[in-house]
């Protein structure tokens, strides 16, 4: 039997050089498990590889995308955990079972083979269960992988967020939407920022953010969001930005406060970019980079999501058509959704 594959077939240089192939349905070796792809979700990661701008090793031909949803098919003999009918999603880095992932190259949709295709075999160790019973889509559960798993680990990776601790957003992207949700959940107090008011209330009429900051109205944002806190600072901050933002997160952040630096969509040029050591060190802050996470993370950010009944930001869904794929990409390269952009690879 065959299955649809999607590869970035030729030169990585646009989000158009997608092409789908017909190949054979793999058959799970004994520690692996085949599953039935029913959604995928994609990050700006999957535009950057698309487009070469990703720093990290990607094979050539690559099948795309690394986060997926969906159903055990059938199972290798040596597999106990899981059955065939188990709704699951599989960890980023399938060879990043717990603690720090220690290299770049089993990323799926990056250095090895990813998910933009109808079945895949990955490592039964690598699985996580979802509820069958859930409210929430396929969609929904695939934003974890990634996500919803870079969103944990910045809240729980190192030093756990505590109800009553402040949480600052950078943009209503899926990983700020994703951590809002979470936070909100864990009893935090949460403000987001944006370029757009019509973004801004619309994050606060359907997530409840309790604080917002027009960064293009408030260029240095930093002073509003001590001004929110009663000029204490933000207990924790999930950098987007990268070099061109993390100077006002050092000013926004509390003393002994935790920046996560999860993107770079900002850069600023170096003989622009602020001290970091000399802010980081006045505040004595924990400036940590987020590197996704590991399956043990995203066990426990899917036991959190399942118990509290959390329903997760998925903005647009698009079909599994070449057509509908680049139209995908186009959209989420856009940056003008609200949570995440997913493709329907089955009902």
């Amino acid at each position: 039997m065959s299955q649809t594959v999607v590869r970035i077939n030729g030169p990585r240089n646009s989000l158009r050089n997608f092409k789908t192939f017909k190949e054979a349905i793999p058959e799970p070796s004994k520690n692996e498990v085949l599953i039935k792809v029913h959604a995928i979700s994609l990050n700006y990661r999957d535009i950057a590889i698309a487009t070469s701008l990703y720093p990290f090793p990607v094979k050539d031909n690559v099948v795309p995308c690394s986060d997926a949803a969906g159903v055990v098919v059938s199972v290798g003999e040596n597999v106990k955990s899981l059955v065939a009918g188990d709704h699951v999603i599989g960890t980023f880095d399938l060879s990043n079972l717990f603690g720090q992932q220690m290299d770049w190259l089993n990323g799926q949709g990056g250095p090895i083979d990813g998910v933009l295709r109808e079945y895949i075999c990955i490592p039964a160790v690598s699985v996580v269960q979802v509820p069958k019973e859930s409210p929430l889509s396929f969609c929904e559960w695939s934003t974890l992988v990634c996500t919803g798993v870079t969103a944990w680990n910045a809240l729980y990776g190192n030093i756990p967020l505590k109800p009553g601790q402040t949480i600052l957003l950078q943009g209503t992207g899926g990983v700020s939407i994703t951590a809002l949700i979470l936070a909100k959940a864990a009893g935090a107090t949460t403000i987001i920022t944006s370029s757009s008011d019509e973004k801004l209330d619309f994050v606060k009429k359907k997530f409840g953010v309790d604080y917002t900051i027009n960064y293009k109205k408030h260029p240095e944002w930093s002073k509003e969001a001590l001004r929110l806190t009663n000029g204490e600072g933000v207990d924790y901050i999930l950098e987007n930005g990268g070099s061109g933002t993390i100077g006002e997160s050092l000013n926004a952040v509390k003393m002994g406060g935790n920046i996560s630096v999860i993107g770079f969509l900002s850069p600023a040029e170096q003989s622009k970019m602020p001290d970091v050591t000399s802010l980081a060190l006045a505040k004595g802050a924990v400036v940590r980079g987020i590197v996704v996470g590991s399956t043990q993370l995203l066990q426990e950010v899917t036991r959190f999501v399942a118990r509290k009944e959390l329903r997760l930001p998925v903005d647009k869904v698009f079909d599994f058509t070449e057509e509908s794929i680049i139209e995908a990409y186009d959209y989420a390269a856009s940056g003008s959704q609200i949570g995440k952009v997913c493709i329907k690879i089955a009902e």
